[in-house]
């Protein structure tokens, strides 16, 4: 098994971390993770692009190495300001999100068109009716003291212990994890035990997507969703146990310009789990986006 990459440098731009390839390739673009993950779950994705886009992969508010939120906001439209301030920064770029960052990346591309070249969604955390396992572990959290003694308990089991039990419900196939990859996640989770506003950011951030479920109205996520203008690619793990590859027939009724990817080796982190398979049909996406034409199905 080959050695990993090792995770690409950071520096802080404006409030937030962020982790960048070398500069030179010809187009931007911006990746945003999921709930309890942070800029490195791209690593491997990043490097797989390196050639057609600059990658720039956002810590949000409260995660990874990006300090606390200033307001103690951690909700998706206080992450996708926190995305929008980067974009400005970067100018207009391709799109990434996994899960959380899904659902952030589909607001910030319905509310600042002008930012977003193209959008890839990996598993996308979408309002889905049909409660999940993962999900509703989410909504436990998301309970007002509930949440705070679940994450009290947790912190008791050794690091070891959780990020085995979240790589086995985020991969199809956890035995496929670089040993590398498995030590670096232990590792950065004993650094953020350390550090007081991890649970609460972990918690604000579960309650945002619970928050995003319930919302309705024009500013729901589907309605958002409806809106998107940019050239759209949507990828689903086959094995994904948090959000329902069904929930892709839903995307296709409702963005505009839209292809679907089912991975039927992937679970939800399809970009760590085959991260040249995601490649190949974002290298596909980026140029269509550059020859001004529109994703075709399939």
């Amino acid at each position: 098994m080959a050695e990993p990459v090792p995770h690409w440098p950071g520096r802080m731009i404006g409030p937030v971390h962020v982790r960048s390839t070398p500069q030179g390739a010809p187009e931007q673009a911006v990746f945003v993770h999921g709930l309890a993950g942070s800029a490195t779950n791209w690593t491997d994705l990043m490097d797989e692009l390196k050639d057609v886009v600059t990658g720039h992969a956002v810590d949000l508010p409260g995660s990874g190495c990006s300090p606390a939120a200033s307001d103690g906001d951690y909700g998706v439209p206080a992450h996708a300001r926190a995305v929008i301030g980067l974009l400005e920064h970067t100018g207009p770029a391709h799109l990434f999100g996994n899960s959380l960052g899904g659902a952030v990346s589909v607001r910030v591309a319905a509310t600042r068109p002008d930012l977003v070249r193209s959008l890839t969604l990996v598993s996308p955390a979408l309002p889905d009716l049909i409660p999940r396992y993962g999900p509703v572990r989410v909504a436990a959290a998301a309970t007002p003291w509930v949440g705070e003694w679940l994450a009290g308990r947790l912190k008791l089991l050794p690091a070891e212990r959780r990020v085995e039990a979240t790589f086995a419900m985020v991969w199809a196939n956890a035995r496929a994890i670089h040993p590398v990859r498995l030590s670096e996640a232990v590792e950065e989770l004993r650094r953020r035990d350390d550090l007081p506003h991890t649970i609460a950011a972990m918690l604000g951030s579960a309650r945002g997507i619970v928050a995003e479920y319930l919302r309705r109205g024009p500013q729901s996520l589907w309605r958002l969703a409806a809106r998107v203008e940019a050239p759209t690619l949507i990828i689903h793990g086959r094995h994904d146990r948090l959000v329902r590859p069904a929930m892709a027939a839903r995307a296709a009724r409702t963005f505009r310009q839209v292809r679907l990817v089912l991975l039927p080796g992937s679970g939800h982190v399809a970009m760590m789990e085959q991260p040249r398979l995601v490649a190949l049909e974002t290298r596909r996406l980026i140029g269509e986006t550059r020859l001004g034409n529109a994703p075709l199905p399939g």
